[in-house]
């Protein structure tokens, strides 16, 4: 019976072995050295070692007869993992070292080295590379090899050589939904339905993450928008009582996406105070504030709040919704950001894209309005000019996308982009200036997850990133980073 086991798991183990497509898709054509460069997610299996049954085992380099691997590898795991590298070493010579076989004659020196960790980087030479657990609990693994192979390449992998492979990094849920509440405002008479999202005062923040049960982000650096950025937005602090923002009549917009040249989500917030010997009425409109101010009705209080505000439904118009509303881990951004616009229950459902922040930690974001028109289009998103101005203040930050190298989820069909801030950052807006990082050589390409790592790269002379100017026109986008899962 042991015989029969020991043959079942051999058998496992060289089944795992080539049905690993870690290499034989991943070459560069050479005689005895061979470059190896791919990202890809796997998932462990029961250690088939000798010793090991209770472990998990994720093969990344599969052992091969004379070959040696030599590179680095970085990887996040869904637990923490050991790292081990195997040596290709002569049974007489096994006595006194750590060791790993399956079945007692085939023989490997083991380096087990344990970083406490589920994520990190680690240089590495061996006859094979593989993620250890020492329980039975399957794990999943994300892992970049950027290195080379010495020696013979197995028959299978020879035949694959002329192939050309394109690495590619897929996240899990990079594309989301993301339910985000609905207000009703008034322009020239007519409804409006809009979202909040970010705002610099902590105050508005506190008031209306609390009115409508979805958290408004901090924006600090929205106090520094241009004033041609802005548009106005009228708030009132008591009258009728209603749906407002904080307690009474609707806000009142001075422009909507159909007005083009003047229309701005970020809004200057006006406070209206209706004077205690007058009788509020329901106002709906700039002009009936100002008739009401010049007949002494009013006050109006320009404040320094400035609020993320961007419109969903407007007279004559609305955001795009999607027609695809399937969204898996490769959906483009084309065709909509919207997926679900419900005005009975006051609800929008964007698509929120994953992304990574300036450390690497996971960050998702909504795209509302962009400049100039023709990525506004390809989004599906509000053409707004006006944001232009912003390009050159503090009121916009750096977001990286990528134009080659791993395919991925970005919006350009490569890697997921970085941002220079995320929520909680004093650096925070939801004003993003684009820029393009392009490798030199796409072979070469590795998964970047932080701005230190893009910084690293252009250091080196491997990746170059410069602003991105479609149509020859400055480019922002609004995208304001949220929890989708609030």
């Amino acid at each position: 019976m042991n015989k029969y086991l020991t043959i079942i798991i051999i058998a496992i183990f060289i089944a795992t072995i080539f049905s690993v497509p870690l290499l034989t898709d991943q070459f560069v054509n050479a005689k005895t050295l061979k470059k190896i460069q791919f990202t890809q997610t796997l998932t462990s299996m029961q250690d088939p070692g000798q010793g090991h049954e209770s472990h998990q085992l994720a093969i990344i380099l599969s052992p091969n007869k004379g070959a040696i691997y030599d590179g680095s590898i970085t990887y996040t795991a869904s637990e923490p993992v050991q790292i081990v590298v195997l040596h290709e070493i002569d049974k007489e010579d096994a006595k006194g070292q750590p060791t790993w076989t399956v079945d007692g004659d085939t023989v490997f020196g083991l380096t087990l080295v344990d970083p406490g960790t589920n994520a990190g980087s680690y240089e590495f030479t061996g006859a094979a590379l593989a993620l250890h657990t020492k329980n039975t609990n399957k794990f999943t693994t994300t892992v970049s090899v950027d290195g080379w192979i010495r020696g013979q390449t197995p028959e299978l992998m020879e035949k694959k050589e002329e192939t050309i492979f394109e690495p590619s990094l897929k996240l899990s849920r990079s594309s989301v939904p993301a339910e985000i509440p609905l207000h009703k405002a008034f322009f020239d008479g007519k409804s409006v339905y809009y979202i909040i999202t970010d705002t610099n005062d902590k105050t508005h923040a506190k008031a209306i993450s609390e009115k409508q049960k979805w958290k408004v982000e901090i924006a600090p650096l929205l106090s520094k928008t241009p004033k041609e950025s802005l548009s106005d937005v009228y708030m009132f602090l008591n009258g009728i009582e209603g749906n407002g923002t904080r307690g009474f009549q609707n806000e009142i917009f001075s422009s909507t996406p159909a007005q083009t040249e003047q229309y701005s989500a970020i809004r200057s917030v006006t406070h209206v105070t209706w004077k205690d010997d007058q009788e509020p009425e329901v106002l709906d409109s700039v002009q009936k504030i100002l008739d009401a101010q010049k007949a002494d009705k009013i006050e109006l209080e320009k404040t320094n709040a400035i609020i993320n505000m961007p419109q969903i439904v407007w007279p004559n118009g609305q955001m795009s919704v999607r027609t695809d509303k399937t969204l898996t881990d490769d959906t483009p951004y084309v065709g909509g950001q919207i997926l679900e616009t419900n005005l009975e229950n006051m609800t929008v459902t964007f698509v929120a894209h994953r992304g990574w922040g300036p450390d690497g930690r996971t960050i998702y974001y909504i795209v509302t309005d962009a400049t100039p028109s023709g990525p506004a289009s390809m989004m599906g998103v509000t053409n707004a000019p006006t944001l232009a101005k912003t390009v050159t203040s503090p009121a916009a930050v750096d977001l990286y996308q990528f134009t080659n190298g791993i395919k991925g989820s970005g919006p350009l069909g490569f890697q997921p982009g970085i941002a220079s801030a995320a929520l909680g950052d004093d650096s925070y807006s939801p004003l993003w200036r684009i820029s393009l990082v392009t490798w030199n050589e796409s072979v070469k390409a590795s998964v970047l997850e932080t701005i230190k790592d893009i910084n690293a790269k252009k250091s080196t002379g491997d990746v170059t990133a410069e602003l991105a100017r479609p149509m020859d026109s400055d480019h922002i986008v609004n995208c304001p980073f949220i929890d989708p899962f609030q």
